[in-house]
């Protein structure tokens, strides 16, 4: 197995190269030359493993510069018990007979992305080792709220890397903003963007494209990664828990193995439903992909039009973490829908770029309706979404989370059907205080980590305890940049 560009297929590189690269010189995603297929047989096996032998058993089929017994001790690491609430990473909790919640956020950072950046710095850490570089590593990562803490705590003085975090100075919440800012680590430096998520991902992306600053680097001794879902290692982890569900479900009684199972995936940058999408893929008995948007529905339209157009509104949401135009993972679901026709995807990219937008042809069209459905939540289905969870379940779910289940609540009033789904809940309620405790009928008083104690006391239930250590800390970073202005700043991070 190698890895290829989506914008060039004659780019050879092995498993630790992509990962250690991050993203391809010629700007396009790294992507594996072959999708191995799991049989009945094989989820039957995974059934009776635990969570780090199921992620070990997907990622060792993408990894062969890895050894199994490698790759497990890896992810015993990074899901052992002591890291998760509960002591599970990835656990399913049922609501009725027909819908589940697989809750991604009881990791360091309450968030999903705990579940790829708590492997991610182990997977690179040993990528240099196999590829012989000598050169040490600076990460660059764009946030819209959860990646940057995730990735910050997952490097956090992980020696030869140092890692750089931007994210948009007024699209995340006050708990996502703290929990960046008062960052701990020798190695790690945050600032805020002028402008929105896209604005933040674009800056880094040009970055990694500038042969001249890769020229600077390399001069110092150093070399660009990513922790963003544009890295291959950040995006594989996250096919593990689509698998694991699956398995969960089967093992509590709620399926048999072989039975189709829809899953609902709130997302903005498109990483973790194409994570989804790569399962089925691989055999797991998906039947239906949601891709749950907000009010940033960029996503929904071009699920039900073939037409991406990022040059319309953006809209500062309750769900902060999908306020996303430019959805980057996309290229890889085109690439894989197109045939690998990398010309025509180097087509697309090109014109989102220059001019905000592209049309699919009917075939690629055609693909994606058959693979994904797309639904669409305003603020106000999301608040009542989140009021309805807590009332008709005793359910407190986020406000990304109940994106994800008004879709469902949407797509079951047109079916008129409840099939079996799972929603993927994707932070912690406490992440986004005000939003929740709005939407429950409450008055926020406060801000920050004052309004921890505030939906401690409207829910009677507890704030997580990576959150609630958050107290009495001060912000060690404060820099705003512009986004002409990012490469210059990571440039003073590093001592250039």
């Amino acid at each position: 197995m190698y890895y290829t560009s989506t914008r060039d297929k004659n780019v050879r590189l092995s498993d630790a190269e992509a990962i250690l690269k991050g993203l391809s010189d010629d700007g396009g995603l790294l992507v594996p030359s072959e999708f191995p297929r799991f049989a009945t047989a094989d989820i039957e096996l995974l059934r009776k493993m635990t969570y780090p032998q199921r992620a070990a058993s997907v990622m060792e089929l993408f990894l062969p510069d890895f050894t199994r017994d490698e790759l497990y001790g890896m992810a015993k690491a990074a899901y052992g018990a002591d890291k998760w609430d509960g002591g599970l990473a990835a656990p399913v909790r049922k609501l009725d007979g027909a819908t589940y919640a697989l809750e991604l956020w009881h990791g360091p950072t309450c968030a999903f992305k705990d579940i790829a950046l708590q492997m991610l710095p182990r997977l690179l850490s040993a990528s240099l080792g196999k590829t012989g570089e000598t050169r040490d590593v600076c990460i660059l990562v764009a946030t819209s709220g959860d990646t940057g803490k995730a990735a910050l705590e997952g490097f956090r003085d992980v020696p030869r890397v140092k890692i750089a975090v931007f994210f948009p100075r007024d699209g995340v919440s006050d708990v996502q903003k703290l929990q960046m800012t008062t960052q701990e680590g020798g190695n790690v430096g945050v600032a805020s963007v002028g402008g929105n998520f896209d604005d933040a991902q674009s800056g880094v992306k040009r970055i990694f494209s500038d042969a001249a600053f890769r020229a600077e680097l390399n001069a110092a001794g150093l070399t660009l990664s990513s922790a963003n879902s544009i890295n291959w290692g950040r995006l594989l982890p996250q096919i593990a828990y689509y698998f694991s569900a699956y398995c969960d479900l089967v093992n509590a009684g709620e399926l048999e193995t072989g039975d189709p199972l829809d899953f609902v995936v709130p997302t903005g940058n498109f990483g973790n439903i194409l994570a989804g999408y790569y399962a089925r893929k691989m055999g797991l008995p998906i039947w239906r992909l949601v891709c749950a948007s907000n009010k940033n529905d960029v996503l929904t339209e071009f699920i039900n039009t073939g037409r991406y157009n990022a040059k319309r509104g953006f809209y500062a949401t309750s769900s902060p973490s999908m306020d996303i135009l430019v959805s980057s993972n996309l290229e890889r679901l085109l690439f894989d829908l197109s045939g690998e026709d990398d010309a025509l995807i180097s087509g697309y990219m090109k014109s989102l770029a220059e001019s905000g937008g592209y049309t699919v042809n009917d075939d690629l069209k055609g693909h994606i309706s058959d693979l994904f459905t797309g639904i669409a939540c305003d603020e106000a289905e999301t608040s009542a979404q989140i009021a309805e969870l807590r009332s008709r379940f005793g359910y407190l779910a986020d406000t990304h989370t109940a994106v994800g289940f008004g879709a469902l609540k949407k797509l079951r009033e047109a079916d008129g059907a409840a099939a079996q789904t799972v929603v993927v809940s994707t932070a912690s309620p406490y992440k986004f205080c005000g939003s929740v405790i709005e939407a429950l009928g409450g008055q926020p008083r406060g801000d920050g980590f004052e309004l921890l104690g505030e939906l401690e006391s409207l829910t009677g239930t507890e704030a997580p305890r990576p959150l609630r250590g958050l107290l009495g800390k001060t912000a060690r970073f404060g820099d705003c940049v512009a986004k002409d202005e990012m490469a210059d700043w990571v440039k003073s991070f590093l001592g250039m």
